[in-house]
């Protein structure tokens, strides 16, 4: 065993010889974006050599959190430095959507503390309204097509069910945000990692397509689910033959990011909500949230049924238990269950549970021996009906969407950085792929009918960028669930 003297020695030298390396090798060597490879003061030898090599291998454990159903405005708006609300030569919010429920008059955004809402349409016939060809000011607008609740409070403000759910100039409360007040943590991991300032949801329409993405690339329906060529692009799924359900036999016929790393021997997790019964019928259902299949929807691909997923599919104590006895797989997804995904128009889901599941789930990371090795990945599915200014770039047939918020945690994330590229899930599976596959794509064969790779668009930003890996690991970040 070496003395720490020793050791230190040992990293000295391994130092001297990786910036050698550095100062000598051309930036037409390396991949484009990446750092000079260099090694983290006082890191573990392993790390030194990893970083001389090829940075992105110092990660061994990437964590994708994802919740729901909140732009970036509504979150970030007045986040310091971040492209947030439009302001005026005074600094003042400079927004104007009109309101139909008030004669066409102007609604701004407003500061709400409230930890319920409404929120609006989020599918992809509100998408096309609230965009309004880039004028970005159908929100509220889009509430007049919806058959249900969540518009009556823009259509009766002064109800008194609706005192916390409207503005004080009775705005309907697409057009509320919040700020550290509400969400301190997630404005915490703000300004000590980087905010993502133009993460756009990778479909233009609402959770099941946003989450086939996030793990396949795609949205789709297959008229025959045995083959891929009856595949065709599709957004809506409304259609029950359209949305796999649990205990139905699997449709979704194209490749997901899953089987790429089962043919990789890549070891990956997907962790939901106790509750779930998944694979009924179940003996033994357990207590807790549930995730509904539009959030869980990786049984349902051909491919991946004829696996076993039971060890790949388990429950939010399940991953608690591999950070806590430094197990995590290679990468895990953390999708949200009912209560604490911070759904809109849900009594349970509270931005204050949400935040909290969120940060117990960050923190069991930062307390393991694995935090070293580590980088969370924070987003929401999709913008659920809420303001946001900024107008989504088109990159194909079906999307990007509106722009939700992004966060990067890890001991080698920049720091207090606010980072502009244009990002999407679609980078997520890039960064998969680049760090465990040697930058295989999707579909991983040339037969499927996708409309693009999406991983090779060119607008597609690179999430190297958010990491510095020649500074010293960052400690971690212990937080108050419930601040």
């Amino acid at each position: 065993m070496l003395r720490p003297a020793r050791v230190r020695l040992v990293l000295a030298l391994g130092l001297v010889l990786a910036a050698l390396a550095a100062s000598c090798s051309s930036p037409s060597q390396r991949p484009a974006g990446e750092p000079t490879p260099a090694a983290p003061t006082g890191a573990p030898a392993s790390t030194v050599a990893l970083a001389a090599a090829r940075p992105i291998d110092t990660l061994d454990h990437l964590v994708f959190i994802v919740q729901e159903n909140r732009s970036f405005d509504h979150y970030f708006g007045t986040f310091p430095g971040a492209r947030g609300f439009p302001r005026d030569a005074r600094g003042r919010i400079d927004v104007c959507v009109p309101n139909p429920y008030r004669g066409g008059r102007c609604a701004s955004p407003y500061h709400t503390s409230s930890q319920r809402a409404m929120g609006g349409g989020h599918d992809q016939r509100a998408s096309r309204i609230d965009v309004n060809d880039g004028r970005m000011n159908g929100f509220i607008r889009s509430l007049t097509v919806l058959k249900n609740n969540q518009a009556f409070c823009a259509e009766q403000p002064t109800d008194p069910r609706c005192r916390r759910l409207v503005g004080p100039a009775m705005q309907p409360d697409v057009m509320s945000y919040h700020d550290e007040r509400e969400i301190p943590n997630y404005w915490t991991y703000a300004r000590r990692f980087v905010l993502q300032d133009r993460m756009f949801a990778p479909a233009d329409s609402w959770t099941l397509p946003a989450h086939l993405y996030l793990v396949s690339g795609w949205s789709a329906y297959c008229s025959n689910p045995e083959n891929v060529q009856t595949c065709r692009s599709n957004l809506d799924l409304k259609d029950p033959r359209e949305a796999w359900v649990y205990g139905e036999e699997p449709i979704y016929g194209w490749t997901d990011i899953t089987r790429l790393l089962d043919d990789a021997g890549v070891s990956w997790g997907y962790f939901l909500g106790d509750g779930t019964c998944w694979d009924p019928p179940c003996t033994h259902p357990l207590m807790g949230p549930v995730t509904a299949p539009t959030r869980n929807p990786l049984p349902g691909f051909v491919e991946s049924a004829k696996t076993r997923l039971d060890d790949n599919i388990q429950g939010y104590d399940a991953f608690l238990q591999a950070a806590r006895t430094n197990t995590l797989p290679s990468v895990s997804w953390i999708v949200p269950g009912g209560g604490i995904g911070e759904h809109p128009h849900s009594a349970m889901d509270t931005i204050r549970r949400g935040q909290a599941h969120v940060t117990r789930m960050i923190n069991a990371v930062m307390r393991s021996d694995l935090w070293e090795r580590s980088a969370i990945f924070l987003t929401w599915d999709d913008w659920g009906g809420f303001y946001d200014h900024l107008r989504p770039p088109v990159v194909d047939r079906n999307g990007y969407g509106l722009r939700v918020p992004g966060l990067v945690i890890s001991p080698y994330a920049k720091r207090g950085v606010i980072d502009h590229q244009v990002l999407s899930f679609d980078a997520y599976l890039k960064f998969i792929e680049d760090r465990f596959l040697g930058g295989q794509r999707l579909p991983g064969r040339p037969t499927e009918p996708r409309p693009t790779v999406r991983e090779e668009l060119e607008i597609l930003g690179d999430l190297r960028r958010s990491f510095d890996f020649t500074q010293a690991p960052r400690p971690p970040l212990i937080l108050d669930p419930s601040p």
